[in-house]
């Protein structure tokens, strides 16, 4: 038999009015005694109904969240992530693959629309901003390791810009002067901050670095490969390489074993992320680490916060975290 809202009032020792109102996230009620209501909630496996909810037009405590592929682990981690806050905070997650394709996109915030989720996460690019501009305007909306500085929303990133020096720079330090990059695409911001900062102190540095060294891809391995091979089957050939992130790492690592490119005595590889991608590489990946668990956490409060004001017209805030260089054995002095 299903558990009740009378079972769980009975067991926290409170009314059914307090209950309603930790569902309901109303009422001056303790954060000590919410959180109790909540865990009895979870041990009795009480839901309350999310339809009658929405229909009444209380919260359902759903949050949405849109990534391009949730295959990638940096999107599986940010996903792990925001459910894990949101679980803390009694919300359940609705996670939408888009493939970064604006159709899907406006597809899934129909969908969510529709489910009437109390807040939406966008982990994925788009044109369509006439689309999220119009949803800023209905519920809380936040962008995650990605900017969208034309609609009106949170943001959580990471600063790729100095992501991209601290690549260079490590790469400098071990004296290399022949470079290479594969990155997303460029219509990405965090792609374009990522490579301006990894030429920039190339720059700083004196190094002349030749736009032919660097190959767009599409957000996948095979395309790693495919690009990194035509890398290493120029003339002149790189003895380092900056992957903008840790998929096109392992494809970068697929192409050197293919030509007989020994990592890291030959070719020494930096990559963007550090997922669990980079742990498991042979050798394992030297990474520029992003904060995924504190981008996700931070993420969730942010819409949680401006659903407890109730104000859609609240400041939104910009946060920058900062990288972090995780040296492991892709890379070596020249």
């Amino acid at each position: 038999m299903k558990a009740t809202i009378y079972d769980v009032a009975k067991e926290a020792g409170v009314s059914i009015a307090t209950v309603s109102k930790v569902i309901n996230g109303k009422g001056k009620i303790s954060e000590k005694r919410r959180k109790e209501v909540l865990k009895i909630m979870e041990r009795l496996q009480y839901q309350p109904s999310m339809i009658a909810s929405a229909l009444t037009g209380k919260k359902t405590y759903s949050i949405g969240l849109l990534v391009p592929d949730i295959s990638n682990p940096f999107f599986s981690e940010i996903a792990r992530s925001v459910e894990d806050q949101g679980h803390q905070l009694g919300y359940s997650l609705i996670i939408c693959s888009t493939d970064n394709k604006d159709e899907r996109i406006e597809k899934y915030i129909a969908l969510l629309k529709q489910k009437k989720v109390d807040g939406i996460i966008i982990g994925t690019g788009s044109d369509q901003l006439d689309v999220l501009n119009s949803l800023s305007g209905t519920m809380p909306i936040a962008a995650i390791g990605r900017e969208v500085p034309d609609v009106d929303m949170h943001t959580v990133v990471v600063d790729d810009y100095e992501g991209g020096r601290m690549a260079a720079r490590h790469l400098l330090e071990l004296g290399h002067t022949q470079f290479a990059v594969l990155s997303e695409s460029l219509k990405l911001i965090s792609s374009r901050e990522r490579l301006r900062g990894f030429s920039q102190m190339l720059m700083e540095a004196g190094i002349e670095w030749s736009e032919s060294m660097l190959k767009i891809c599409d957000y996948r391995v095979e395309d790693g490969k495919r690009q990194a091979l035509e890398l290493f089957r120029q003339d002149s050939v790189p003895t380092a390489l900056f992957c903008c992130n840790d998929m096109l790492a392992v494809g970068a690592y697929q192409a050197a074993k293919q030509e007989g490119i020994r990592i890291p005595s030959d070719l020494s590889v930096v990559s963007f992320d550090n997922t669990i991608l980079a742990t498991v590489t042979d050798p394992p990946l030297t990474s520029i680490a992003q904060p995924m668990e504190h981008m996700g956490k931070l993420c969730v409060d942010l819409l949680v916060d401006q659903l407890k004001i109730g104000n859609v017209a609240v400041m939104k805030q910009r946060v920058v975290l900062r990288p972090e260089l995780v040296e492991r054995h892709s890379t070596a002095p020249l």
